[in-house]
């Protein structure tokens, strides 16, 4: 029996295909069963639909929790056994929460706890540490604070802008959020 996952993304959606690529392999212990965004332009959509997987958008609303809510209930609809954020830019609420606290993850450009919220690949150049990387967390109510799951590192050049950088950083976070997921699945059913 395999896994049921819902993917959500803001932007271009590489984390995305990694985990359609890994979702189509022969004996895959999960299948993505929808794709949503806050962003009806997000290309990760078009992914989605190439690959035949249902889309969804529920854009951002003046009432945060009122969204939070139409997200959760979405959601929902497809049954996931795991969600999972894969450069989806929104902080969920309560209502998410509530659903699907302990089966949310999300992945985060540099080794937590150090160098949380949006820029934890510029700030962890500003520092001038010599190692960074990925990490993949279960989503809690703070931000990228939940409960770590896997880490790998990433050497800093000494020549590395953010933008080089970060692309290192993808690669690596690419591979392991697939492990990570394809982890937890097994495990559910073990």
């Amino acid at each position: 029996m395999t896994s049921r996952v819902v993917v959500l993304l803001s932007g271009s959606g590489t984390l995305l295909q990694a985990l359609l690529e890994a979702s189509s392999a022969p004996g895959a212990a999960f299948e993505i069963v929808a794709v949503g965004s806050d962003r009806a332009d997000a290309y990760g959509l078009t992914r989605a639909l190439d690959a035949g997987v249902p889309t969804f958008v529920v854009p951002m609303l003046p009432d945060r929790a009122l969204w939070d809510r139409r997200l959760a209930e979405t959601v929902s609809a497809y049954r996931p056994d795991l969600v999972v954020s894969a450069g989806f830019m929104k902080l969920v609420g309560a209502a998410f929460l509530s659903e699907f606290g302990g089966r949310f993850i999300n992945s985060h450009p540099a080794l937590l706890p150090s160098f949380p919220g949006m820029h934890g690949v510029r700030d962890a150049l500003a520092a001038g540490v010599k190692v960074t990387g990925t990490t993949i967390f279960v989503v809690d109510e703070g931000v990228d604070t939940g409960r770590i799951l896997a880490q790998r590192a990433v050497d800093v050049a000494p020549d590395d802008t953010e933008a080089t950088l970060h692309e290192r950083i993808k690669v690596v976070e690419r591979a392991l959020l697939v492990h990570v997921v394809s982890e937890l699945v097994k495990e559910k059913h073990d």
